[in-house]
């Protein structure tokens, strides 16, 4: 078996290509797209290389791809933990424990030439909402947009190696036209009564005010909740908006606010894996006009929350309650959607995981590990 870091077009290629192999007969993976994995290694697309650096490779066996790997640092959260922490991701690899060893020891070797002691995998070198943790339960249900879907073996030899499982991400289910919890109209009743707060979902026409609502919102609630929290930019929330608007439904993303300052946020996309499985994971100009044509023969059923959350001081009151029926209010009578995904809540987020729970109702639809190794 041979390593070869990618440097070419044949290895970008064989990168890429991989999973192709790996899935071939699995009828409930869909590929991720192409050009969205490439961007995570391109240094003029991919903020993280400010601060961090990454490197990937391909296992040749008599010049066949076998499997594929990626190592990277980021340095603004790299020493927030106990000890120097990398991480490793885009893991895949036949069924061969011989090659995955090869592998996870080349993550390891480059990551401790850089003083790291440990590294959590498999993750992304970007933000926790792609590409991130290893999936552990639902395998049998398709796979999600942007997240990761992986053969039962996988667990095995990343756990084999030492990766211990650092914290599990929940991804949520609910059927639109359930009815919602007494409590949940009870809490966002009252909430509603009181004219410091209103609720209102996106409008597309005015997408740079929301992106700046959302900035405000993200680092007030994901600073309070996350020890390698690192603040958005209104350049970064321009350019995620800017992302997102092709596919943004208005209806789905809905926003709060106390005295007209934004207080939460719940943004949500169709899903978009029930038209990308037709693309086969290559969204260049025919990629595309097969998304558009499927967009409108097929449609979206399912949409799934990719954004969530509330200011620490607002959180408790009612708040989460208030979005959710106000959203109710306006979906469930057009039945354009059918079934709802809250993708992902990590297990150390009880908190928001109760609320979940007790007043959405929803329950888990898919699990994903994240581990750590500590060398």
């Amino acid at each position: 078996m041979e390593l070869k870091e990618v440097k070419d077009s044949k290895t970008v290629k064989d990168f890429t290509q991989l999973p192709f192999l790996i899935y071939k007969n699995d009828p409930n993976w869909i590929p991720h797209i192409t050009q969205e994995i490439e961007e995570v290694f391109n240094r003029e697309e991919n903020p993280y290389f400010t601060h961090g650096d990454c490197i990937r490779w391909v296992l040749y066996d008599n010049n066949r791809p076998i499997g594929r790997v990626a190592a990277f640092i980021n340095e603004r959260t790299a020493h927030t933990f106990e000890q120097p922490t990398g991480g490793m991701g885009f893991f895949e690899c036949i069924e061969n424990k011989e090659a995955a060893i090869k592998l996870f020891d080349a993550c390891k070797e480059w990551l401790v030439k850089r003083g790291m002691k440990a590294m959590d995998g498999p993750i992304n070198f970007g933000e926790k909402d792609k590409f991130w943790g290893l999936l552990s339960e639902g395998r049998d249900k398709p796979a999600i947009y942007t997240m990761n879907h992986q053969p039962a073996y996988y667990k095995q030899y990343f756990e084999e190696y030492g990766f211990v499982n650092n914290y599990e991400q929940i991804v949520y289910f609910r059927k639109v036209q359930d009815p919602p919890h007494p409590r949940l109209v009870g809490l966002a009743d009252r909430v509603m009564r009181d004219t410091n707060y209103r609720m209102e979902h996106m409008k597309t026409g005015n997408a740079a005010k929301y992106a700046e609502d959302f900035r405000i919102i993200y680092n007030k609630a994901w600073k309070a909740e996350r020890t390698d929290f690192e603040e958005m930019s209104s350049e970064r929330a321009q350019t995620i908006m800017r992302k997102l608007k092709p596919v943004l439904d208005e209806e789905i993303c809905w926003f709060a606010y106390h005295k007209d300052v934004p207080i939460g946020v719940f943004i949500a996309i169709p899903e978009l894996n029930q038209v990308f499985k037709y693309v086969h994971g290559n969204l260049n100009l025919w990629g595309k006009l097969k998304f558009l044509w499927f967009q409108k023969t097929k449609g979206f059923n399912m949409f799934t929350g990719i954004v969530f959350g509330i200011v620490p001081e607002f959180q408790g009151k009612g708040i989460e309650a208030a979005i959710f029926n106000e959203l109710g209010k306006v979906i469930q009578p057009g039945k354009k959607y059918d079934s709802l995904l809250i993708s992902w809540i990590g297990s150390f987020n009880e908190k928001m995981i109760h609320i979940l729970v007790a007043l959405l109702q929803v329950v888990p639809y898919k699990k994903f590990i994240t581990y750590r190794k500590i060398f």
